[in-house]
């Protein structure tokens, strides 16, 4: 696998990971799902840290797979995560939230909305 650059302009590798990566860089599959691995930790404690006494296996999934994508910080300022901690089963308002997020810089992402709509799904299913 090598790198490239995402939506939002960013130097990626594997299955989303962009710490530390440059242009030319090469991985293997195996080095891919180690990173994997090593990064959804990180974006799953995040989410059972904050809301994970409240919220059902398949709402923690959709907001990990939520974290893993626009990162802890925006995770923990977002209006999703306070529309959650109010009331986790709100789900216009969540679905909503979700939504939001479709932006690489100022444009519209199709592939965007369809991550936040399929993570809606699962939250809300």
């Amino acid at each position: 696998m090598e790198a490239y650059k995402d939506s939002a302009n960013v130097w990626t590798i594997g299955y989303g990971h962009t710490k530390d990566v440059t242009d030319g860089m090469k991985i293997t599959q195996e080095e891919a799902e180690e990173l994997f691995e090593a990064d959804i930790k990180i974006y799953y404690n995040c989410v059972i840290l904050n809301v994970g006494s409240i919220c059902t296996n398949n709402q923690v999934a959709a907001l990990t797979s939520f974290t893993f994508n626009l990162g802890v910080a925006n995770f923990e300022k977002s209006t999703l995560l306070k529309v959650v901690k109010k009331n986790p089963s709100d789900f216009k308002t969540i679905r909503k939230e979700f939504v939001r997020w479709v932006y690489a810089g100022d444009k519209v992402v199709n592939g965007l909305k369809l991550r936040r709509s399929a993570e809606a799904d699962i939250y809300c299913s």
